[in-house]
């Protein structure tokens, strides 16, 4: 290759845009902000509207199949955090979940999404609840995007289980993180 030809190549290196990022946002959610008292858990002593947040997604990795969604506390006193919500084999065609759709029966889900036990112990959203006086804790919404169409986990797989397939899977991570404090 000629040298005009190599500096032309590397001029067009230097300007040629960059694909956009993956990315997950909520109408509600700020990230690093507090999240409002609709996303606060009702039981344990809190009150909250047990609300799960509007989501959505966009600029989603080639070759996506599905996403899997997960809502976790690194924070909560427990030695190894807290599981709010994980949803997976949401669909490719997918780019949003409404407000609410971790209802205990999943109604705003779209077709074939599963969602997996929280750590209190039902399937499905449950809102943020640390404990009386304690620092704000941080809540890690990330959105999974993965090669497979089905996860492959069943409702009696571990927390653990599902973020090994997860990684096993994952094409790209689209994150924000939110606090909450008592």
């Amino acid at each position: 290759m000629s040298r005009p030809a190599l500096i032309a190549l590397a001029v067009t290196a230097l300007v040629a845009p960059t694909a956009h990022a993956f990315e997950l946002s909520s109408p509600s959610l700020s990230p690093g902000q507090p999240m409002p008292k609709a996303q606060e858990y009702q039981g344990f002593g809190c009150d909250g509207d047990n609300l799960s947040p509007a989501l959505t997604w966009h600029d989603v990795p080639a070759g996506t199949k599905s996403f899997a969604l997960t809502v976790y506390d690194p924070d909560a006193p427990t030695g190894s955090g807290w599981w709010h919500w994980q949803v997976y084999d949401i669909p490719a065609e997918a780019s949003t979940l409404p407000s609410g759709a971790g209802s205990v029966t999943g109604a705003g889900l779209p077709s074939g999404a599963q969602q997996h036990r929280n750590d209190y112990g039902s399937a499905s959203f449950g809102g943020a609840c640390p404990p009386p006086g304690d620092k704000p804790h941080r809540y890690q919404f990330r959105l999974f995007a993965l090669d497979v169409v089905k996860l492959g986990v069943t409702p009696d797989s571990s927390s653990a289980l599902v973020g090994f397939m997860l990684n096993a899977h994952k094409l790209g991570v689209a994150e924000f993180e939110t606090l909450y404090q008592r």
